[in-house]
């Protein structure tokens, strides 16, 4: 695609994701957020926290004086609220104040990426959500954007491991197809439902939340071999206990390898045969669940089954999706944005 720069349009690319979700603009400003939503839930905690809503952190930390919201499962929004609708849009307008994009200077236009396997009805929804905040709009798979980003279009299959998806496509030079792409709840999320039960059965007097084995994971994760056992620390009947978890960490992290493994030979197969090798050769990740230590050589080894292939990260997984949409969102023709009005 061409582009004729315009300097009254802010350009944005928001990777809007189930844990965290990040906003790159053209501006250059790069920031990154919890998916975290809340509002005071009476008038005590109004006079504590001066603030009618909270975001993030901020809003993870205050939680006990907060109708507490993470709107997005699996990457998208979920279904049957409206209070969850009004937290994705409270999360949107903060990542572009954030990207300074509501002093009122300029239009702003927005790539924001979702699940490859996004229904309809939730991209609807997302654009409901967004009008009145951005002028113009280009929703696409978030894989897609990664690749476009990393300038990975041809001969590559892209790996996006966030919390509440693994979303995979091919790149073949142009626009995945449905048959090229893949949506898989084996991702951050599945991780530590899996790691909160094992840690349980394993240690039923052990008092924790959701939270904290969310922490744990990403302080101590890993697939494989670790040079030092996994412990942290929990209350056991109200008493701070050591335990060790360093087994329960290794088979929720390496829970994912199977599945994500499976689509990605299942996507190589549909590969043109003359192509199949470059593209087992050209495997990149991205997304936060892809730092887990020994992850990549983990699924490049499972490449084996298909006559072997190389593994890499993008250089930054945070960012990665929303630097791929500001990228799109630049090099769009006047054609590819949606307008939206408010």
């Amino acid at each position: 695609m061409t582009a004729t720069k315009k300097t009254d349009y802010l350009y944005v690319g928001i990777d809007l994701g189930t844990s965290q979700s990040s906003v790159s603009a053209s501006n250059g400003e790069r920031h990154v957020v919890q998916s975290l939503v809340g509002w005071p839930v009476d008038n005590v905690a109004r006079k504590i926290l001066k603030k009618d809503v909270l975001i993030g952190a901020e809003a993870l930390e205050s939680r006990t004086m907060l109708d507490f919201h993470r709107p997005l499962e699996r990457g998208l929004v979920k279904e049957g609220s409206e209070k969850e609708m009004a937290a994705v849009r409270e999360l949107l307008k903060h990542l572009l104040s954030l990207a300074k994009a509501d002093d009122g200077s300029q239009n702003v236009r927005a790539v924001v990426g979702v699940p490859a396997a996004a229904m309809r009805v939730n991209k609807q929804q997302l654009r409901n959500t967004l009008a009145g905040i951005v002028d113009g709009v280009m929703i696409v798979s978030e894989p897609f954007a990664v690749a476009y980003g990393a300038d990975a279009l041809l001969h590559t299959l892209i790996v996006d491991l966030g919390a509440g998806t693994t979303d995979l496509c091919v790149m073949e030079g142009h626009y995945p197809t449905e048959d090229e792409q893949r949506t898989l709840s084996a991702a951050g999320d599945s991780i530590d439902e899996q790691l909160s039960k094992l840690v349980s059965e394993k240690h039923p007097e052990a008092s924790f939340n959701i939270h904290m084995v969310r922490r744990w994971k990403e302080e101590h994760s890993f697939v494989g071999k670790t040079e030092q056992p996994v412990k942290v620390t929990v209350p056991v009947k109200g008493k701070p206990t050591q335990i060790d978890i360093t087994e329960a960490m290794r088979t929720a992290c390496e829970s994912v390898i199977e599945p994500v493994s499976e689509a990605m030979r299942d996507l190589l197969a549909r590969v043109d045969p003359e192509f199949q090798e470059p593209v087992r050769n050209h495997v990149i990740l991205s997304g936060c669940t892809s730092l887990i230590p020994g992850l990549d050589q983990a699924l490049a080894k499972e490449l084996d089954q298909v006559g072997g292939g190389k593994v890499t990260r993008v250089k930054d997984p945070v960012f990665a999706g929303s630097d791929g949409g500001l990228s799109l969102a630049e090099d769009a023709v006047e054609s590819d944005w949606e307008k939206l009005s408010s």
